[in-house]
């Protein structure tokens, strides 16, 4: 975690500077957040940017925290985060086609969601002209929400991803990792690193989807980026431009597969600090 944070100081400046977090609800939050206080305890001014009304997100220690309204309650986020779990949940993933099914209903869920978050920062002019007028170093997202990817290239800012696994495999074709489906098992599939003839066939199907399901899953967002930044563009695009990629993951849990020199694994960060393990005497 120490290298981590070092690293980051490093990108954004050799002296203190002003780093911009537009964060991911949920989990993704719960991973990033440690690392956004500390670097505001080593004395970089961060900005976190997020929604009114959240999940989980909310202030930090040693960070300014800036909201934008958002057209619900929390009362109708909790409603539908808890109707959209549970059609998720009840879906049946026994088979191929039935899990292509369930892969299909989260991506509508992601979709409509990232569309709201989208359309009430990006239309805040009030907000967007306080965030141009900071002239921020470096900005910090989570690629999970499309949102902080279309501000940084709005600001012209050099872009640290930190994630773990994007819906449709954007960060793979974003990062041009190779990732071959002959030996390499796509996400949402279950196989393993020894497949049959017929889960190769499976697997290579999903590669060959994964563009399609990339469009579908962005194609709101798609037009709204463009609108905004005046000319015709996608968040896969957007996203072959940043600068790092800091993934919240390791060869533990994941097939191995070539990385890009500006990938960097740094496992899960999902937890909080763990106690010492205690001495035990070997007899």
């Amino acid at each position: 975690f120490a290298c981590l944070v070092l690293s980051l100081c490093l990108v954004v400046s050799c002296r203190a500077g002003k780093l911009l977090v537009i964060p991911a609800d949920g989990s993704h939050w719960t991973g990033m957040k440690p690392l956004v206080e500390e670097l505001g305890r080593r004395g970089n001014q961060v900005v976190v940017v997020i929604p009114e009304v959240s999940g989980s997100l909310g202030p930090s220690e040693h960070t300014i925290t800036l909201t934008y309204p958002v057209p619900y309650t929390r009362t109708q986020l909790q409603t539908i985060q808890r109707a959209n779990l549970d059609t998720i949940m009840a879906s049946d993933t026994s088979n191929d086609i039935s899990r292509m099914w369930s892969y299909y209903q989260t991506l509508t869920v992601l979709r409509n969601y990232t569309r709201n978050n989208c359309d009430s920062l990006l239309s805040n002019q009030d907000m967007m002209q306080t965030l141009r007028e900071q002239a921020f170093d470096a900005i910090l997202t989570d690629p999970f929400e499309p949102l902080g990817v279309i501000v940084g290239a709005l600001l012209s800012l050099p872009a640290i991803y930190i994630q773990n696994g994007l819906p449709c495999g954007t960060d793979l074709e974003a990062s041009q990792c190779p990732s071959p489906p002959s030996y390499t098992p796509g996400r949402f599939t279950h196989f393993t690193d020894h497949m049959t003839l017929r889960q190769r066939s499976v697997n290579f199907l999903w590669a060959l989807l994964r563009p399609l399901a990339c469009r579908y899953l962005y194609s709101d967002v798609n037009v709204i980026a463009s609108e905004i930044l005046g000319r015709e563009t996608t968040i896969p695009e957007l996203m072959k431009k940043a600068s790092l990629w800091l993934e919240r993951n390791d060869f533990t849990f994941e097939f191995p597969r070539p990385l890009m020199p500006n990938l960097v694994m740094i496992g899960g960060m999902n937890f909080e600090e763990p106690n010492e393990l205690p001495e035990v005497a070997i007899s």
